[in-house]
């Protein structure tokens, strides 16, 4: 089973109607010049599409950075999750956490920093190694993004009515929304009626309540469907899903990312791969390239 993830996922990319260019053969960068163009990359996919959670980490890397987005993208094609916040004068930045402990040198919530003092601070990777690297606002993350990769924004702090026309300000075509239920997509569709989701959608109730909202399904690349495993008695909702084009997510971030070793969660990993999603969001996307 050596790379045939990741070889199965490249063969299909390859074959795709949509460019993934290379810089000096090292990035597997993905060009978004229309919504439709997160759609066939979906569509593109032949085998599991591993998404980086918080947009991943590597030692010597932090999450919601912008070098470690970079990084990545030299082992594998990706999309990354990634999170929103607030600052004391209304600046967006990237910071999964409310408050600065974990991720940076900083102390305290984001929300009572203003940017010039966030920028006084160093991110720290997922071990607790301090890097050279600092908080990143989202419209300049954003702007790297265009020809690079897809982002999947998760709601924080940041209303849709701030985020969605900040991402349209930029003219980027390659920035999803993470929604949790209709009302969330139909505020979503109302901003941006291009706009790509990536709903979740847990069980036939959820389903039902979808078609019913009108939103298009073209509109819904994605959906979250389980918390790691996928479920053969949810077989109904899978069905129904990739009958629309829509990839079924699934998340190991709540329980195989929490393992301490690489080995730990390969074995985590390979549980996850056999029950047959679509796409995979974890912490640690670059260990799947050799499973």
């Amino acid at each position: 089973m050596k790379k045939s993830i990741l070889k199965i996922f490249l063969a299909a990319v390859a074959m795709s109607g949509i460019s993934c260019t290379s810089a000096e053969d090292t990035h597997h960068y993905w060009n978004c010049t229309k919504p439709e163009d997160i759609n066939a990359f979906f569509a593109g996919q032949q085998g599991i599409l591993i998404s980086g959670h918080r947009g991943g980490n590597l030692e010597g890397y932090p999450e919601n950075c912008t070098e470690t987005f970079d990084k990545i993208l030299e082992y594998l094609p990706t999309v990354y999750e990634i999170d929103p916040r607030m600052t004391k004068d209304s600046m967006v930045v990237l910071m999964h956490d409310s408050t600065l402990d974990r991720t940076t040198t900083g102390t305290g919530k984001v929300k009572d920093h203003t940017y010039a003092e966030l920028q006084e601070f160093f991110l720290k990777d997922r071990w607790g190694n301090v890097t050279p690297y600092k908080i990143p606002l989202v419209k300049e993350v954003v702007e790297w993004s265009k020809g690079k990769v897809i982002l999947n924004f998760d709601i924080k702090d940041v209303t849709r009515d701030v985020l969605v026309p900040l991402v349209q300000s930029t003219g980027a075509m390659n920035c999803m929304y993470t929604v949790r239920d209709t009302t969330e997509a139909l505020e979503v569709y109302r901003l941006d009626p291009t706009a790509r989701m990536s709903a979740w959608v847990k069980d036939m109730d959820a389903f039902r309540a979808y078609e019913a909202a009108g939103i298009p399904w073209e509109n819904i690349p994605m959906a979250y469907v389980q918390s790691n495993i996928m479920k053969e008695g949810n077989a109904e909702l899978y069905q129904a899903l990739r009958e629309r084009n829509v990839k079924c997510m699934v998340s190991t971030a709540p329980r195989e990312d929490k393992k301490k070793t690489p080995e730990e969660r390969a074995e985590g990993f390979r549980k996850v791969i056999a029950s047959a999603p679509d796409v995979i969001e974890s912490d640690f996307p670059t260990e799947f390239v050799d499973l």
